[in-house]
């Protein structure tokens, strides 16, 4: 690694590295010589791999490179020596070492998947992974919502990934009625035409379709969904300089979501072989894909806390925390914010059904300070939201606390 100076750090058996909650991690570790055990105050789901690290695994780069709270609490198990990465290093790391950015991003890709799935279990009681078959399904569902761009690019992919499935026919029934209304539809490009248009509400991928391209948004907004039980949920909008489609290019499965074009937009799109090209001479557009895996893990961690909260309402609250932190609001002043979703896709985010969230909403609405205003969720003083999350955490611990004392 030369001329990047790296910091070689001791400490002694059970040191604490970092601790979970502390906010401004500005460097991440990799373990030299000695164990190190990760913990998190809220273990919804085992980590992939376990809790001990070795000799060459590292820990603090999601929270580092997402600049937000640290996640979790890393504790010597053994004296130890460590290599200290601060963030603004992380781009000259990989252009000396493509082998441990590759690492972290493979690994970071692994995990994304895993967590999502855990997060999908139990947020939306679904646990079907997506495979081309499920195309036809996704045209059916947009060609009854009336929305034929995307309908008519689910069909087409359907009938050119399961030729023999058994809707084909029906497939082709459908795209030959709805063509004369799916007027933005983009189906192919050439394998050298990196640049791409796409018009508003155009599908980029489909949930279930083979891909082996990531992309990154040059112009415009990208809308990341999902179909369950037979409605679409709203996962991100993404804007430019953003980087999406990434874990079916480094894993080789099937798209777990959907990608249309929330207003007209210009990507560059990255195959296989150009992106392990970019990792040796493009460092800042590797550092940049870190940034974002990170800032999504970090993201799924708190929806997985999320789910542990027992109070529907309790839930409500923290997921507006959680987005207002995700944004960077600084949530212990009294400002206004507009939240860039309604309540419909609130309540799809803390797992509930809509009958049951319409409920919970009015009983949100008895704040004063949260309203609805123009179908999205609006507070007129966002202190307001950390105080109420903060209560119905404190609530959930005494209950976990009682219970455990209960057990004893």
């Amino acid at each position: 690694m030369a001329g990047l100076l790296l910091t070689f750090v001791n400490f002694p058996k059970d040191s604490y590295i970092t601790v979970e909650g502390k906010q401004n991690a500005d460097r991440f570790f990799i373990i030299r010589q000695g164990k190190v055990r990760i913990s998190k105050e809220v273990e919804v789901v085992e980590e992939e791999g376990g809790n001990i690290l070795g000799p060459g695994d590292f820990f603090g780069v999601v929270s580092t490179m997402s600049s937000h709270s640290h996640i979790e609490t890393a504790q010597a198990l053994t004296d130890i020596t460590l290599i200290s990465v601060a963030k603004d290093q992380y781009p000259q790391l990989i252009q000396n070492n493509t082998q441990v950015a590759m690492k972290i991003i493979l690994l970071f890709s692994r995990r994304m998947r895993y967590l999502d799935e855990a997060l999908t279990r139990l947020t939306l009681k679904n646990t079907a992974e997506a495979d081309p078959s499920h195309l036809f399904k996704v045209g059916e569902y947009y060609a009854k919502q009336s929305q034929y761009n995307q309908a008519y690019y689910a069909y087409h992919q359907y009938i050119k990934y399961c030729p023999r499935g058994q809707n084909v026919n029906m497939a082709r029934e459908r795209m030959m009625k709805i063509a004369p209304y799916a007027r933005a539809v983009k189906l192919e490009y050439k394998p050298d035409e990196f640049n791409r248009n796409y018009p508003k509400d155009s599908m980029i991928f489909s949930e279930g379709e083979p891909g082996d391209e990531l992309y990154i948004i040059q112009k415009g907004s990208v809308k990341i969904a999902k179909i369950v039980d037979n409605n679409e949920v709203l996962l991100a909008v993404l804007k430019s300089g953003d980087i999406f489609g990434e874990m079916a290019l480094l894993e080789a499965k099937p798209r777990a979501a959907s990608a249309v074009a929330y207003e007209d937009c210009q990507v560059l799109a990255v195959n296989r072989a150009n992106f392990e090209r970019m990792i040796g001479t493009q460092p800042q557009i590797i550092a940049r894909l870190t940034t974002l895996l990170s800032d999504r893990i970090w993201f799924i961690y708190k929806q997985l806390a999320n789910t542990l909260i027992s109070d529907p309402l309790g839930r409500m609250y923290d997921a507006l925390l959680i987005q207002l932190e995700k944004n960077r609001i600084n949530f212990n002043t009294s400002q206004s914010y507009i939240f860039d979703f309604g309540p419909r896709e609130l309540v799809n985010m803390v797992g509930l059904t809509q009958s049951d969230g319409a409920l919970v909403l009015r009983k949100m609405m008895e704040n004063k300070k949260i309203q609805i205003l123009k179908d999205k969720v609006y507070t007129a003083d966002v202190s307001e939201v950390s105080k109420q999350t903060e209560y119905y955490r404190k609530m959930q611990k005494i209950e976990k606390a009682r219970r455990e004392s209960a057990m004893k």
